[in-house]
């Protein structure tokens, strides 16, 4: 089973936001507050890595999503998984002219989780959004509110297949 995880918002976010109520989080996203743009001092969101890691000791293979683009920000996210030990696994990003939805589509996970993308306009931000419907129904989405982490998710991956 692969699944394909988002990180910013919805598995890390910046080192300023520890603490802070989700809705002063997304304030803070909003407002571009200074460590929104410091990719390598991203912390995990809550117990993510414990999140991910049952997932992966279940055969899952994980999948990350970054919203970044340049090498050197995608190098960024790569160290502070790597750094929060976060479970091995591919770091997928846009390329070229692509769109979010075409690397989902390139490699049809059967779980994507991502955020609500409140901060930057909501659903119309959001990858599933935008997948080609006979990708789409293929694909169980999952979708968390940023900031909020995944610690709700239910642990077995068989629960989260059949989520509503």
């Amino acid at each position: 089973m692969k699944i394909m995880v988002f990180t910013e918002g919805t598995i890390i976010m910046h080192k300023n936001a520890r603490g802070l109520k989700r809705e002063d989080i997304v304030k803070q996203n909003r407002k571009r507050e200074p460590s929104t743009k410091d990719y390598i001092s991203y912390i995990p969101i809550k117990n993510a890595v414990d999140k991910l890691n049952k997932w992966k000791n279940q055969k899952a293979k994980i999948l990350y999503l970054t919203s970044r683009r340049k090498p050197e920000q995608i190098k960024d996210i790569k160290t502070v998984l790597k750094k929060y030990k976060f479970p091995e696994g591919k770091l997928l990003f846009r390329r070229g002219d692509e769109e979010y939805k075409d690397v989902p589509e390139r490699v049809t996970p059967d779980i994507l989780v991502e955020d609500d993308c409140e901060s930057i306009e909501g659903i119309d931000e959001m990858t599933i959004t935008h997948i080609k419907p006979e990708i789409k129904k293929k694909i169980k989405s999952v979708v968390v509110k940023e900031f909020e982490g995944i610690d709700h998710l239910p642990d077995n991956i068989n629960e989260l297949l059949i989520l509503s």
